[in-house]
C-alpha cells in the first residue's frame, strides 16, 4: 500500500485487522516506521520511496513482492495538495506548478498502477486508486486547485481503461473518490471556519469532515469485492448530491 498517514494509514490498519499482511511504501521513513509498528505481526515491512521517480517505484514494488511472497491487493493513496507548488485557478498556475502537481498525484498513480498490474497479471488481484470528489463535483470558491482536480480526473480515466484492458487477466481496478477528509493534507481546511461550515452543509452524513477510517472501510470493501471492476465510488458524505 502507498501512503503512511491519513487515509493510507487507516487503510493499512483496516487491512491488518482483516488478516492481511501489509507492506507500506511512502516517501518519509519517519512516517513509515510508526505505522509498521502499529501493524504488528501483520507488517511485512516498508520502503521509503518517492513514487514520482520510476526507479524508486520499481525498487519499492520489488521489495514488496519479495517481502510478501507475491502481491494480490494494492491500494494507491500517495499524493497531495499542489498548493505548495502554486496550484490554484488556472489563469494563475505556472507550467511548473501544473507539472509538479500532476507528478505528485497522477505520475505516482501511473507508476503504482503499472508496477501493480505487472504483478497482478500473474495470479489476478485488485488495485484501488484514490481520486477526489473535486474531479467531478468542483467547489471553485473554496477548492480552486485546478491542477489537482485534473490529476484526480485522470485517475478516474485510468481506472476505466485499466479495468477494460486487464479484466481477462483477473485484475480488478477501482477507485474511491473521497470528499473532505480529516487528514494531514486537510490542515488548512480544518483550521478555516468558513470551510468547516461549508463541510457541515456539503457533507451532512459526516456532519463535517469525514474520518479516514470511513474511507478505509470503503477502500477495503471495493478492493476485496471479487466481481467489481472499473468503478469509482464516491465516499463524500453526500457532497455530490447536495446543493450547499
Amino acid at each position: 500500500m502507498t501512503g503512511a498517514t491519513g487515509i493510507g494509514a487507516a487503510v493499512a490498519l483496516r487491512l491488518a485487522d482483516l488478516g492481511h499482511r501489509v507492506f507500506v511504501v511512502s516517501l518519509d521513513p519517519d512516517e513509515c516506521r510508526p505505522l509498521v509498528a502499529l501493524l504488528g505481526d501483520q507488517a511485512a515491512g516498508f520502503s521509503a520511496a518517492d513514487l514520482r521517480d520510476e526507479s524508486a517505484a520499481v525498487a519499492a514494488f520489488t521489495a514488496a513482492d519479495e517481502a510478501l511472497g507475491g502481491v494480490d491487493l494494492v491500494v494507491a493513496v500517495a499524493g497531495g495538495s499542489g498548493r505548495g507548488f502554486g496550484d490554484g485557478p488556472l489563469h494563475e498556475v505556472t507550467l511548473q506548478a501544473w507539472e509538479e502537481t500532476l507528478r505528485l498525484n497522477l505520475t505516482t498513480a501511473f507508476l503504482t498502477a503499472r508496477e501493480s498490474v505487472r504483478r497482478l497479471r500473474r495470479t489476478g488481484g485488485s488495485l484501488v486508486l484514490v481520486g477526489s470528489v473535486l474531479a467531478a463535483r468542483p467547489s471553485p470558491e473554496l477548492f480552486g486547485t485546478q491542477a489537482y482536480a485534473t490529476a484526480k480526473a485522470g485517475i478516474a480515466g485510468l481506472v476505466t481503461t485499466l479495468a477494460a484492458m486487464y479484466v481477462n487477466d483477473g485484475v480488478r481496478v477501482n477507485a474511491v473518490a473521497p470528499g473532505l477528509v480529516r487528514t494531514p493534507m486537510a490542515r488548512r481546511a480544518a483550521s478555516d471556519p468558513m470551510i468547516q461550515e461549508y463541510a457541515r452543509r456539503k457533507q451532512p452524513l459526516a456532519a463535517g469532515m469525514i474520518e479516514p477510517g470511513t474511507v478505509a472501510e470503503a477502500v477495503c470493501a471495493i478492493g476485496l469485492a471479487e466481481c467489481v471492476t472499473g468503478q469509482v465510488l464516491a465516499v463524500d458524505g453526500g457532497w455530490s448530491v447536495t446543493e450547499a
